[in-house]
């Protein structure tokens, strides 16, 4: 392969010129095309300011029926839900329960039933399955 070197090769002309003082030029240039530019400039207080108060308050007062709706939505859980999530979804037995309870905590427990005995045998006697209670 040949050596190329650049000082003993014929230079291309890449047909760009740049103006004789354009460099010595360029910066005043560009000084004066940004003196004579103007920026808008927007004020920040006008005289409408009782429109702005008057759509913030609008604003205000729709956001926050909305807010409480979505937070009393989420955390309201009535005690049906609750009875049926337990009863549908707790992988929780009386047996484990028993195990978790020491004797002090099962003797602090005391149910109290205050059964009249007229009311016992009469919900016996409508009560048509006495027998599966009786039997388990």
């Amino acid at each position: 392969m040949k050596e190329f070197k650049l000082d003993h090769q014929p230079k291309i002309n890449t047909g760009f010129k740049v103006p004789d003082d354009y460099f010595d030029t360029l910066e005043k240039a560009v000084q004066n095309k940004i003196a004579s530019r103007q920026t808008p400039v927007f004020k920040l207080f006008t005289k409408k300011k009782w429109i702005i108060a008057v759509a913030a308050i609008f604003v205000i007062a729709l956001s926050i029926p909305i807010f409480n709706q979505i937070k009393t939505s989420a955390s309201s859980l009535d005690q049906a839900h609750v009875e049926v999530y337990l009863a549908e979804q707790c992988d929780l037995y009386e047996e484990d329960i028993v195990d978790l309870l020491d004797d002090e905590k099962i003797e602090k427990i005391e149910l109290e039933l205050n059964i009249n005995p007229s009311e016992l045998e009469e919900a016996l006697l409508t009560n048509s399955n006495v027998e599966e209670y009786l039997i388990n």
